[in-house]
């Protein structure tokens, strides 16, 4: 039993023992038998992840990283999509009643309260991915949204921007506010005043982002640069800008947000912020199931945990060009 324990990966067993088993495994090269464990009760976890995201780039880096984990830690992943609405609590249902141990939920399902109350009242260990606010009692993996987003409205201006537009995303999610919010308190600390017309709304997708990048671009006084939401929102942003005859990033800087595979597969490549989301991925199912065991062994797990961001500088962004007649850019 202790070294069903040890392999597990549950709490209840002193360190000084857990060690000699370990090293005792690793003396006769011993690698646990799938199969024998089912037979003997054990069973390999069941990881439902439940998706409905408009940006296929941040699902497949999502899929991808928590795949991999989960063959790391031998736990099944059983991947349903759902659509917002009586769908998703149909497919979440499903999921309860075939005894899943428990469910990873990313963007947008994140914050789908009747979901997450679902749930809740079905005793399942939840994993919140990337809720900008998650409630103090969840499972939850994120990133500073705002901070990164003031940290990039920063390196936009100290190009010399002053005229910068903005493309909110969905609006139903806790991170679009919170990204917009550090692009307004960007401003603010650098004295410009946030121009209603400079501010378009996106819903996360490469289409919102055409429209929202047309209206920005068609203002009287157009901006010199432009931050999305999200690395889709600007790839579309891009493709207008394209359209129009305007260099990118000469006429034109275009920022991002994710650090998705469509950040580096357009041109020019696009300055953005990186969430690193293959690593929440991973978190996201090591935490499921060291809460899982530690929960059935009568332990604790830390329940929020936030994640390093990075501005990556590509070649989408640049100084402001002077415009003819005036002395500004």
């Amino acid at each position: 039993m202790t070294v069903s324990r040890v392999i597990n990966g549950e709490g209840n067993v002193r360190e000084s023992t857990r060690e000699v088993v370990k090293t005792a495994i690793a003396a006769l090269n011993y690698a646990p038998n799938p199969a024998a464990r089912s037979l003997a009760g054990a069973g390999q976890l069941r990881i439902g992840l439940l998706y409905s995201n408009p940006s296929a780039g941040f699902l497949s880096e999502f899929l991808l990283g928590s795949l991999d984990q989960a063959a790391r830690n031998d736990v099944q992943i059983v991947v349903e999509k759902c659509e917002l609405g009586e769908h998703e609590l149909a497919v979440s249902q499903h999921l309860i009643d075939s005894g899943i141990d428990g469910i990873i939920l990313p963007p947008p399902l994140c914050e789908a309260a009747a979901v997450l109350e679902l749930l809740a009242e079905a005793g399942v260990p939840t994993v919140s991915v990337a809720a900008s606010r998650p409630e103090a009692d969840m499972l939850a993996i994120r990133i500073d949204d705002r901070e990164a987003a003031l940290t990039m409205t920063r390196h936009i201006m100290a190009l010399g921007h002053r005229r910068i537009g903005f493309i909110r995303g969905d609006p139903n999610l806790s991170a679009s506010a919170q990204r917009f919010d550090g692009f307004a308190a960007a401003l603010e600390e650098a004295g410009i005043a946030l121009d209603p017309t400079l501010i378009a709304d996106g819903l996360f997708t490469y289409r919102s982002g055409l429209d929202a990048a047309e209206r920005l671009l068609d203002v009287a006084d157009p901006p010199s640069a432009i931050f999305s939401a999200n690395d889709d929102m600007a790839a579309a942003t891009v493709a207008v800008a394209h359209r129009r005859g305007l260099d990118v990033p000469g006429d034109l800087t275009v920022c991002g947000f994710d650090d998705t595979t469509l950040a580096t597969a357009i041109w020019p490549e696009l300055t953005t912020i990186h969430q690193p989301i293959a690593d929440m991925s991973r978190t996201a199912v090591d935490l499921i199931v060291s809460a899982i065991r530690q929960g059935r062994a009568g332990g604790e797990v830390e329940r929020h945990h936030l994640l390093d961001y990075t501005l990556i500088r590509r070649q989408s962004d640049a100084a402001p060009r002077r415009r003819p007649g005036t002395g500004s850019a």
